[in-house]
């Protein structure tokens, strides 16, 4: 399978091929190994319970883990996707794969929690390298079909992170911490397989002659100051999602089992058809924005879920796992779509762009697991998802955001 790949992935391409066809051998791979990044992310979430009473840690030092390894990834981010777009490196991907493959055996035997945050570093420090440069791979794989390749490459994200929480509680769970140094064998994987996606890479853009691939980039649709004011806008929308997205990633399990007194196992289950459902929605996001436009999926998926998130604290648990699963089908809708907007409103920075949004996903992501951590501390898990419900109201801002597709084609 693996040598079927690499033949696969080492066919030369024209230089006209990439604006000719979406090249889907490419996505798959980039998406696949976006499936097993994100599942080795989503572990350490998983076990955050298994964590807590190894180290007797309170909320907000389970906050601090998060914030360790998204700080880690958003700092990190921006800045090497600005140097790629100016010095492309073919197999940085398998790099920054290797670092999160170091950071698993470092968590599966570590044997304090300062260690545990050193290995939430180095995962968090293979993500920056891993996501803004498999962005650009699958902008230049796309064919011109941007919305559909970002919502491939997404969907493996996803997927991993949905699957991570069942895996944790049918291996990690039941065979303790150390079982967690197995999963580097996917780190290993995908060091493999984003290794030939480097080779297509070098082989198909880097080693082409420069007129072919470097052409001198589109001017913005839009003038300065709109770009700077939609950037705002985008940011602020990311603040609520990832805001809201963290208090039902670091702790949707401790909120099931404090308020309906579910075992563990049956909350991963439950953080499992939330997560499923982002992974669903992030498919179907991209397609529709190159459809419909991604305005208009922005404000639809981000002001939309606001009735949903509302209800939540105060439903019962079938209720609850219905609602869950409609606000991550129809929040996870909106990443794609920001992302392929951002790189619209600014043609040719693609590394920095893509850097610069998912640093922001990460950083924001962050802060909220570390700032809500300490309001679980103080009130209770409950009023955290109260005063949660109202951010994705912020999504009425993205009114403001300029057509650029009909700007485009005007």
């Amino acid at each position: 399978m693996i040598s079927t790949m690499q033949q696969d992935l080492a066919t030369p391409t024209s230089p006209a091929t990439p604006a000719q066809a979406t090249r889907f051998k490419i996505l798959g791979a980039i998406s696949f190994s976006h499936f097993l990044n994100d599942m080795i992310q989503s572990l350490i979430v998983a076990i955050y319970p298994l964590l807590k009473g190894s180290f007797d840690l309170n909320f907000a030092q389970i906050g601090l883990i998060t914030l360790t390894y998204q700080l880690c990834a958003s700092i990190l981010q921006p800045l090497i996707g600005a140097y790629t777009d100016r010095r492309p490196l073919a197999h940085s991907l398998s790099f920054g794969m290797s670092l999160t493959l170091v950071g698993m055996i470092t968590l599966a035997f570590a044997p304090n929690y300062h260690t545990v945050l050193i290995a939430a570093a180095l995962i968090g420090g293979g993500s920056a390298i891993f996501h803004p440069e498999s962005s650009r791979i699958a902008r230049l794989a796309s064919g011109g079909r941007h919305g559909l390749a970002q919502s491939i490459f997404q969907v493996g994200g996803n997927t991993g992170s949905a699957v991570g929480p069942l895996l944790a509680a049918a291996i990690i769970l039941p065979h303790g911490r150390s079982s967690v140094a197995w999963f580097a064998l996917a780190a290993l994987l995908a060091v493999v397989v984003l290794w030939n996606v480097g080779a297509w890479y070098r082989r198909a853009h880097l080693a082409a002659p420069a007129g072919a691939t470097r052409r001198r980039p589109a001017a913005s649709p839009v003038p300065r100051p709109t770009v700077i004011r939609s950037l705002a806008i985008l940011m602020l929308l990311l603040f609520s999602k990832y805001f809201y997205l963290a208090s039902i990633g670091s702790y949707y399990v401790f909120y099931l089992m404090a308020k309906f007194r579910l075992s563990m196992a049956r909350s991963q289950i439950c953080l499992f058809v939330f997560l499923f459902a982002v992974a669903l929605g992030t498919m179907i996001g991209g397609p529709i924005g190159d459809r419909i436009g991604r305005k208009r999926v922005i404000w639809a998926s981000i002001l939309g879920v606001a009735p949903f998130t509302l209800a939540l604290p105060y439903v019962a648990l079938g209720w609850t796992v219905v609602l869950s699963f409609l606000i991550g089908l129809i929040l996870a809708s909106a990443f794609s779509a920001i992302i392929v907007y951002a790189q619209e409103l600014l043609p040719g920075k693609v590394g920095t762009v893509s850097g610069l949004f998912f640093g922001l996903a990460f950083g924001f992501g962050g802060i909220g697991a570390a700032v809500l951590g300490v309001v679980a501390d103080w009130r209770s898990i409950g009023f955290v998802y109260r005063i949660c419900a109202f951010l994705p109201l912020l999504g009425a801002t993205a009114a403001f955001l300029p057509d650029i597709e009909r700007r485009k084609h005007a």
